[in-house]
């Protein structure tokens, strides 16, 4: 008998052909590393088209005459469509295949950035961005449903994930940088093309590498769940959205927010294990907890880099290369301790590496307002540093914890609800500490009672981590 690395299913093998252990071995592992080279390849172009949007937002206002909040929605729109459609990604994954709703999502994803470069009005953009946001919807829950599925050992599967969002760190490093490059050199359009072959080799990967799983037993589609999930995540992140230029706009959108939300929970209910969205799993502790963890450290992350990015080029004088630059030492940390993150949640704790990590952020935040209007760019890098080491240590954690915390069958549909957790802190963070920087009169001032906001936010998720998660690694269910 032999361990097939693609399928993970015994064949037989005449007595003369079997392999040795080492053999064996070799070839799992090289299985291994090629499937985690392919998610990886997913989380890199979602990471790099996300930072190269925040670093184009300039050039793409002069270029399509778009104000802030067009801008905002450049942003916002995959954000938004990601955050609405995540739920439905990860459940389509469980039923249909993780496989192949990880291919259809990286298909749909390169196509849209490809017409996002060929755009010729800043609402085609911005369609073109939802559109993003929908194959991400697909790809990224998906591949990290097959991770749970392909490393079930808890150890293996940190360090799994470890290596998985240190590409977040090596993105926010390559977008940045490269993206500033390209911007000056070709114009913004070309941002949206580098993506697409990062895109086809993951397509190609795919069939090749990865294995096929789901777990459709007891499960469906649920559309009048998603409808109001839709309604309710939608209705939420336009609110924060048009909070500053049309506050009738943002109320009557909160208000139908609280009520789809009110309606999904009695649907949820009411379907039990069946449900889009079963809601024994927030009765988790652990899961909840880093739920709520991840919303708000994306909420300051995310809103920092917009409000930085936008203040250092309008206000700062910098050119999109140099505002990239000022990016790198954050990457540069992220990418050095993302790797170890599971090292070092086994040797300190989960606890400190989930609300350590998210605390640190918090100080990076705060370092940063504090040094808004410095003559030095010194503080603000050890704040964006500050920023980095907390976003090392925090994510892989977070993210082992919440699909480790359900049951292997559930794995889809705990992977959409950490992003959609995730997207939904994003969206949110850009919309509201883009409104504080804009309401506060941008320039230094606007900057620091943005960040300062934003770090506030952290520290208090870090409260609820150290609150909600355990000490020490807990046994993976299922």
């Amino acid at each position: 008998m032999k361990m097939d690395a693609l399928s993970r299913r015994p064949t037989r093998h005449a007595p003369e052909s079997r392999p040795s252990w080492s053999q064996h071995h070799s070839h799992a592992a090289a299985g291994s590393r090629l499937t985690l080279a392919t998610l990886c390849f997913a989380v890199l172009i979602a990471q790099v088209d996300t930072c190269v949007v925040n670093l184009a937002t300039k050039p793409i206002g002069a270029a399509l005459h778009a104000g802030v909040g067009a801008l905002q929605w450049v942003v916002d729109a995959y954000n938004l469509a990601y955050a609405v459609l995540l739920l439905t990604g990860g459940l389509l994954a469980d039923l249909h295949g993780r496989r192949r709703i990880f291919m259809a999502g990286t298909a749909i994803f390169t196509t849209a950035s490809i017409l996002c470069a060929v755009s010729p009005s800043i609402w085609i953009l911005i369609a073109g961005r939802a559109l993003t946001g929908v194959g991400a919807a697909l790809m990224l829950p998906a591949s990290l449903a097959i991770i749970r599925v392909a490393w079930p050992d808890p150890k293996a599967r940190g360090h799994a994930l470890g290596i998985w969002t240190g590409c977040n760190g090596l993105g926010v490093a390559i977008g940045p940088t490269g993206g500033g490059l390209l911007i000056d050199t070709f114009g913004w359009r070309s941002v949206f093309l580098v993506v697409a072959p990062l895109g086809i080799a993951a397509l190609a990967l795919a069939a090749w590498v990865v294995p096929e799983s789901a777990d459709p037993k007891n499960r469906r589609f649920d559309a009048a769940a998603q409808a109001l999930g839709v309604v309710a995540l939608g209705g939420l992140a336009l609110a924060a959205i048009e909070s500053q230029g049309s506050p009738a706009t943002a109320a009557v959108a909160l208000a139908f927010a609280v009520l789809a939300l009110i309606a999904f929970v009695r649907v949820e209910a009411a379907r039990g294990s069946a449900a889009l969205v079963p809601l024994d799993l927030l009765k988790i502790k652990a899961f909840r907890g880093t739920a709520i963890a991840t919303a708000g450290m994306t909420f300051g992350m995310y809103g920092m880099l917009f409000v930085r990015l936008l203040d250092w080029q309008t206000t700062g004088g910098l050119t999109a290369i140099q505002a990239g630059l000022g990016l790198v030492p954050m990457a540069i940390v992220y990418i050095l301790v993302s790797p170890f993150s599971g090292a070092i949640r086994e040797r300190l704790g989960t606890r400190f590496s989930t609300g350590g990590g998210v605390a640190i952020i918090g100080s990076g935040l705060l370092t940063i307002a504090a040094s808004a209007g410095a003559a030095s760019i010194i503080p603000t890098e050890t704040g964006l540093m500050l920023c980095g080491l907390g976003m090392g240590l925090a994510t892989g954690p977070l993210t082992d914890v919440a699909v480790g915390a359900v049951a292997s069958a559930r794995s889809g549909t705990a992977g959409a609800l950490i992003n959609v957790a995730r997207m939904v802190g994003a969206t949110i963070g850009v919309a509201a500490l883009g409104a504080i920087y804009a309401l506060a009169g941008r320039g230094n001032e606007g900057l620091m009672v943005a960040l300062l906001a934003g770090g506030a936010t952290q520290v208090a998720t870090a409260a609820v981590c150290g609150w909600s998660i355990p000490a020490k690694r807990q046994p993976a269910r299922g």
